[in-house]
């Protein structure tokens, strides 16, 4: 079959509309489907899945939208690590860090082992230990201990140090005590110093236990428990001079036990101000007839050793778990922070005579390792309560 021409024309024209149609409806599918691409609702109706690719710690797979399913930024606790500041989610929500941040609330809450912990407890600090030796001579029935050094001792003193000494004892005979030297302003003390029990039969010496008591000298005020150690006599060899390091261990004579306290502390270095906030204390020691306390927290600023600035809770009665929750902001320059101590005494009220101490605590950049750590995680986290469980001490 042959067209004339003007079928040929019409034929074209409508060969070149069909074309100019489909090319229209092409061009509107691919804008709609790219549309499409950050409308939620249409990935869900498609199946669409998340990106693979970001990690986030302790989330479940079933919070994590299926097995396979990683998220790209790691956390820390509750803390992003390496989020960028300031920048906003597909969503239109705030960045990373400020979901964070909500989660975690105005507290950080802190413990041993981690930056960011949520478990409660106190820090459990370490007390130094001591190096000594112990022998016996059978010729002059002479049991010899000599006291050689101290290692890495806590800091009891407001001024970031201690006076420490030994008291050497035979247990269980308390009452013939030696004594070394007092080592002033001293943490790792060397006292070189040798001690006899003469007289002391071989069978009586393996009966007994050399117990070693080291204490904070303090000249207006009673010597606080730094650390001991207990090594009975039958389990040492002791025909020869034998050197022994000790870790110290808490005290058992009463400087233990005496409950712990929560506190948040919060540096502003705009404001130059430490806010340090008495949550609450819990298994306090006893201090009256009745097997209770009327405790009350009491706060004192040192600058160097001056006594700066004295603050006080209420005092809650009859109760070995108080809750306090009192803040008390102290000005603290910049220039200063190096030189400041902050002095936390539990106290028992007595209203007819004198107030009983429960406890210290001693905040500072180089007091006790719990304390300077504590110090140290405000310091690096401006603007934050950060909370941390304390032993309190003699």
């Amino acid at each position: 079959m042959y067209l004339n021409r003007e079928e040929e024309s019409a034929k074209g024209s409508v060969t070149l509309s069909v074309f100019l149609v489909s090319l229209a409806v092409t061009v509107c599918a691919v804008w709609l489907v790219a549309l499409c691409g950050v409308c939620g609702w249409c990935q869900r109706k498609l199946g669409k899945r998340n990106k693979p690719g970001v990690e986030t710690a302790g989330t479940p797979d079933s919070l994590r939208g299926g097995r396979g399913e990683k998220k790209a930024i790691k956390t820390m606790g509750n803390k992003p690590v390496n989020s960028p500041k300031g920048t906003n989610d597909v969503d239109g929500h705030s960045s990373v860090s400020d979901l964070a941040n909500s989660l975690t609330g105005d507290m950080v809450m802190l413990s041993p082992g981690s930056e960011e912990d949520d478990h409660e407890g106190p820090v459990n600090e370490k007390l130094g230990r001591i190096q000594f030796s112990v022998g016996y001579s059978f010729q002059d029935s002479t049991l010899t201990v000599k006291i050689l050094k101290g290692q890495d001792l806590p800091a009891k003193d407001f001024s970031g140090t201690s006076d420490p000494f030994v008291k050497i004892y035979l247990l269980p005979d308390k009452k013939n005590k030696l004594e070394t030297k007092v080592k002033h302003k001293n943490l790792n003390p060397h006292w070189n110093e040798t001690f006899l029990f003469e007289g002391f039969p071989y069978e009586k010496v393996r009966e007994r236990t050399l117990y070693l008591q080291v204490l904070d000298y303090d000249r207006f005020s009673r010597n606080d428990p730094i650390g001991e150690v207990s090594i009975p006599l039958n389990k040492v060899d002791l025909g020869h001079q034998q050197t022994i390091w000790k870790e110290l261990k808490p005290c058992s004579d009463g400087s233990a036990g005496r409950g712990d306290l929560l506190l948040s502390l919060c540096y502003n270095p705009t404001a130059n101000t430490i806010t340090v906030n008495i949550i609450k204390a819990r298994n306090l020691k006893a201090m009256d007839i009745g097997g209770t306390s009327d405790p009350y927290v009491k706060l004192w600023l040192m600058h160097k050793d001056k006594r700066v600035e004295k603050k006080k809770t209420v005092t809650i009665k009859r109760c070995l778990n108080p809750v306090f929750n009192e803040s008390f902001p102290f000005e603290v320059a910049a220039h200063m922070l190096r030189e400041t101590t902050i002095i936390i005494t539990v106290m028992d009220k007595d209203k007819f005579s004198r107030n009983d101490v429960i406890g210290k605590i001693y905040l500072s950049w180089k007091s006790g390792p719990a304390e300077v750590k504590h110090w140290k995680d405000m310091m690096s986290r401006p603007r934050t309560n950060v909370a941390q469980w304390h032993a309190l001490k003699a």
